[in-house]
Formats: structure tokens, C-alpha cells, sequence
């Protein structure tokens, strides 16, 4: 067997405080990127331990983020309003809160198969999916309301609390990882048919867990210890060394600019790629480039438009009176 891939508890407890000593928040308002810097925290997936938990009904990783997600999302309006103009699909996924085989509002990561060849042999080989969390995330860019933001510890959040659900960072994203749920969010509370068709969710990386010095969900609870997390630079540099050893090869270290998640891999992602199911909620493998790098100092000029910033400020205001006077209290700027 391999030797586990991963940084031991102590290492990460110790990198995780001093990351969220540096503070890990983000300023609510214009968005704003971080580009890699020491400290900030990598996860490792290994293929070749991942069996996507064949002796569970539910991959232990999706049971766990499952779990700790539960009520994250607010109650659904009933009925939800028929957005203007009248092509604006309304997304609801809460009577499909079970769907485990993609991604959904309420289900942020889930286990792909692929059956592939390999040396004359045929085996299957189980995916983790969820957001990469970009090194420099165009979703982070592109966002007109500055609701997503990149956290120190290497983390990409949306705060629900300040999206409108316009998918823009959807659009962006080479693998459409955010998924929408219409009927909730800030946009109720002002033009729901008009301003707005509800918030867009995905994997945070549990970071208000790491804030606490504790791995996330799903890496905790996988049996396989096939998912592990630490500093950047050892996970990275463990990739590099398992990689070398199984003949193997990475992924997620130059997709999109770089990021902080890395699967390493014996089959190669060509082939992984073709063989899996993809489409929406289930996200492809090919190498794909940052599709915003020529275009955003022009975002950012655009964002920081008058308009839009007097959008983003009242979207805030709103945000800070009306729902978050405890985290305030706190002196806290991170949002679940």
C-alpha cells in the first residue's frame, strides 16, 4: 500500500491557525482575488484509493458534507416568482434534495464513475468532484455584487447573503460547478421577478471549519484516506512524489491558472475524461485554460462602476441589518 498522502493532524491544526491568524476573510464589496502565497492551504484526491465507498449506499464524502450543509440553504419561496424576462429558467432542486450522482444546490459534491482499459484490464475508477477552488478564479472576477470571495487559506465562498443568483460565475467556471437555487436570497426581498432569481451554491471547502482548526467534511470522513489537505507547497510536493512513484499523473495544478485541488491519477485524464458522464451538474476533465486572463482589468473596470457600486453597497447594507447582526457583533466578514 502507499504511504498516505497527506500532511498528519498536527501539521494541519498548526498551518490552519496561523492561516486563520492572518485572517481569513475577504472585504465585502468589489471583488478581489489572492494569488497563491505560502500558507495558504492544497488538497490532494488520490485515485487509487478513491473506491467511491462500494460497500455504501452513499459515498462517505457526500454523506458528510451532506450532513454539515443540512439547513444551509433558507426555505424556498412557494411559489417561486416567475423571473422577467420570461426565458430566465427558475432552477429549484429542493424536492430533489436526495440527488447524490451531481452536483446540486444541496448537494455539493458527488462520486463519478468511470469504466475504463487499462493494460488489458478492465476497472472502474471513482472521481471526487467539487470545486477546484482556483488559485485566481474568474468566478471571483466576474461577480457584479461581490458576493464571491478567495479566502487566505486558498478557499473560493460565495456569500449567499449578498448573491443574486446570475450565474455569472457559472458561466465562467471551465466545469459549471455552482448551481443555482431560485426562490431564496436578497433578491426576494427586493424585486423578485425583476432583480434577481435566487443564490448560487457550491463547496466552500468548509471554511468556517478550517477557521476552527478542523479539516473539512468530506476529507475527514473518507475511509480511504483518499482526500487529505495541508500547507500548498507539501501538498503539492506530495502530488509531484506520488505521481513520480505510481507513473501516474496530476490534474488541477495548471487548469484554470492553477488551483488548490490536485488529483493525482494512474489513468490518465484523457482517457478519464471519455469515460465518464458529463453534462450539467457533472463536470468534464479535459485541460482547460483561464478563460477571463485577457479580460480582467477590463471586469474589474466594469465592477467598479458607479452603479453597480451602489448596487453591491445597498446589497451589503441590506446583508449586514437584516441577517448577519450576530456575525457582526463578532466582528466577523465570513459568511456560511
Amino acid at each position: 500500500m502507499q504511504n498516505k498522502p497527506t500532511i498528519n493532524r498536527r501539521g494541519f491544526l498548526k498551518t490552519a491557525a496561523a492561516v486563520t491568524a492572518a485572517g481569513t476573510t475577504g472585504l465585502i464589496g468589489i471583488p478581489h482575488t489572492a494569488s497563491a502565497k505560502v500558507g495558504e492551504l492544497a488538497t490532494l484526491i488520490d485515485l487509487t484509493r478513491c473506491d467511491g465507498c462500494s460497500d455504501r449506499d452513499v459515498p462517505a464524502c457526500v454523506s458528510a458534507c451532506k450532513k454539515i450543509k443540512e439547513g444551509k440553504i433558507p426555505e424556498v419561496a412557494d411559489p417561486i416568482p416567475t423571473p422577467f424576462p420570461g426565458h430566465v429558467k427558475v432552477e429549484d432542486w429542493s424536492k430533489k434534495k436526495a440527488v447524490i450522482d451531481r452536483l446540486t444546490p444541496y448537494n455539493l459534491i458527488f462520486v463519478q464513475k468511470a469504466v475504463v482499459s487499462l493494460n488489458g484490464q478492465t476497472r472502474t475508477v471513482s472521481l471526487p468532484r467539487r470545486c477546484m477552488h482556483c488559485d485566481n478564479p474568474a468566478c471571483v472576477t466576474i461577480c457584479p455584487f461581490g458576493s464571491n470571495h478567495k479566502l487566505k487559506n486558498g478557499a473560493v465562498v460565495n456569500d449567499q447573503n449578498l448573491c443574486f443568483g446570475g450565474a455569472k460565475c457559472k458561466s465562467v467556471c471551465p466545469w459549471q460547478i455552482p448551481q443555482r437555487q431560485s426562490g431564496v436570497g436578497l433578491y426576494m426581498h427586493l424585486a423578485p421577478s425583476l432583480f434577481g432569481n435566487g443564490v448560487m451554491y457550491k463547496c466552500d471547502l468548509c471554511a468556517d471549519l478550517i477557521a476552527e482548526g478542523k479539516p473539512p467534511a468530506c476529507i475527514d470522513a473518507c475511509p480511504r484516506q483518499a482526500m487529505s489537505i495541508g500547507p500548498r507547497e507539501e501538498i503539492f510536493k506530495k502530488a509531484e512524489e506520488l505521481a513520480e512513484k505510481i507513473g501516474g499523473y496530476i490534474y488541477g495544478k495548471n487548469e484554470n491558472g492553477g488551483t488548490s485541488t490536485l488529483y493525482v491519477s494512474d489513468v490518465p485524464f484523457d482517457v478519464l475524461d471519455a469515460a465518464i458522464v458529463k453534462g450539467p451538474g457533472r463536470p468534464g476533465l479535459k485541460p482547460v485554460k483561464r478563460p477571463m486572463s485577457r479580460t480582467d482589468n477590463a471586469a474589474r473596470a466594469v465592477l467598479a462602476a458607479p452603479v453597480l457600486g451602489l448596487a453591491a453597497g445597498a446589497a451589503a447594507a441590506f446583508s449586514f441589518i437584516s441577517k448577519r447582526k450576530d456575525t457582526i457583533k463578532k466582528g466577523e466578514t465570513y459568511h456560511d
